[in-house]
């Protein structure tokens, strides 16, 4: 792929992720990290296995991703879809849309911005 082809197809995803945040873009809300799997990126109706890493709590659906969590610094971050920043799982706004997925933002207001950009789709 070259470079322009590949920039193209970036800018793409990028406009297309608010769209893609869901469906039904009501059902996108704020939700509390103790009922996320922050190794699936998903949430679930009951609290998750909790983790204590360098003083930040995180949390898994089972014990194996309890252990990957404390090992793998990479999986306790993600990135911001808004503002494209790397953000610590630990203290990001979550948001989740109608299929359980979660989104890790910054702030609440581009939490806000994402949301709304999605209504508009």
């Amino acid at each position: 792929m070259t470079l322009p082809a590949w920039l193209s197809a970036l800018a793409f995803v990028s406009l297309a992720l608010p769209a893609l945040a869901s469906e039904d873009q009501e059902a996108m809300e704020v939700v509390d990290s103790e009922y996320v799997c922050m190794v699936n990126d998903a949430v679930y109706e009951k609290k998750q296995v909790h983790v204590q890493v360098e003083g930040k709590d995180y949390y898994g659906c089972c014990e194996m991703c309890k252990e990957r969590l404390a090992k793998d610094a990479a999986l306790r971050v993600a990135i911001d879809p808004v503002s494209g920043k790397e953000v610590d799982k630990a203290t990001a706004v979550i948001g989740a849309d109608s299929y359980k997925r979660v989104f890790y933002f910054e702030n609440q207001e581009n939490f806000e911005t994402f949301k709304e950009a999605a209504k508009k789709k």
